[in-house]
């Protein structure tokens, strides 16, 4: 599988010898009721995923609010969730896959390659007029998937630096975020210095789903993102991040995740922060 599949895809792999694992990641910046959520109506044959406890570690000030987890706890995770060894994974949400991207990118970094994300998510399940069901549901054994990390680049904030200064580092946080004209969350307001603001938003379509492809490639190109570039991706704390490199792979790029992202840079006061709408200010 590629970075996401359709509704037609998923029904058409659900119905064959192997169906996939299907993770619901319904999570949302200030949205503490992703289990409620997944209860009222989910995909039939879902398990829940909750991002802050399963797909994230202890957050900190001095790595973020959404660190790594270690595999253990990702490959522990993952066999409750029923993944095992060759097991197709489909991720999805009810927000454009804003967080089941954490899964997706989770997974690819730990070794897993047979792994998507629903387009369009539960919005467009239910649209095309399938199904849904209500409760909790468990897969019917652990899985005993084995992972090992790194398989997808991450960067350290020396890291972020450097490629803002001799690269391309993306901001997919929203333009206000960047700009330093709001902050919501993190103790200072601004951009690392050299970063290029690509808001994660601007990855859909109306509808939820990513836009085209070649609207994600003109989109990308314009700041610098563009296929043999060396590029990263931060946003708020890592999150977001991982669906901006998504739409990336779809556009035909490479790029690495800095998993601290502003929640890590903004706290520590050795760091410096810029504003505006420029990078270099």
């Amino acid at each position: 599988m590629g970075p996401v599949v359709t509704v037609d895809e998923l029904k058409k792999a659900l119905a064959g010898e192997r169906p996939p694992v299907l993770l619901d990641v319904r999570w949302a910046l200030g949205d503490t009721q992703g289990r409620r959520h997944y209860l009222e109506a989910h995909v039939p044959g879902a398990v829940f995923v909750d991002l802050d406890s399963e797909l994230a570690g202890h957050a900190t000030p001095a790595h973020g609010r959404h660190p790594l987890p270690s595999v253990g706890a990702l490959q522990n995770a993952a066999r409750r969730w029923g993944i095992r060894t060759g097991s197709a994974v489909v991720a999805y949400d009810d927000a454009g896959s804003l967080a089941a991207a954490r899964a997706w990118w989770l997974l690819r970094w730990a070794g897993l390659t047979d792994v998507a994300l629903l387009d369009g998510g539960l919005r467009a399940w239910t649209e095309a007029g399938n199904p849904t069901r209500s409760g909790d549901e468990h897969p019917d054994s652990p899985g005993d998937v084995l992972l090992e990390e790194g398989y997808f680049p991450t960067l350290t904030a020396d890291d972020a630096a450097a490629l803002a200064a001799d690269g391309v580092l993306l901001d997919a946080r929203a333009a206000e975020r960047y700009t330093g004209e709001a902050e919501p969350i993190d103790p200072k307001a601004g951009h690392i210095p050299g970063a290029r603001s690509a808001p994660t938003t601007e990855n859909l379509a109306a509808d939820g789903r990513f836009a085209p492809v070649d609207v994600l490639r003109d989109r990308f190109g314009a700041v610098g993102a563009e296929p043999g570039a060396v590029v990263g991706v931060y946003c708020g704390s890592g999150v977001t991040a991982a669906h901006q490199i998504a739409a990336l792979a779809l556009a035909g790029v490479e790029a690495a995740l800095y998993p601290g992202s502003w929640s890590q840079w903004s706290n520590d006061p050795e760091r410096p922060v810029a504003t505006g709408p420029d990078p270099e200010r």
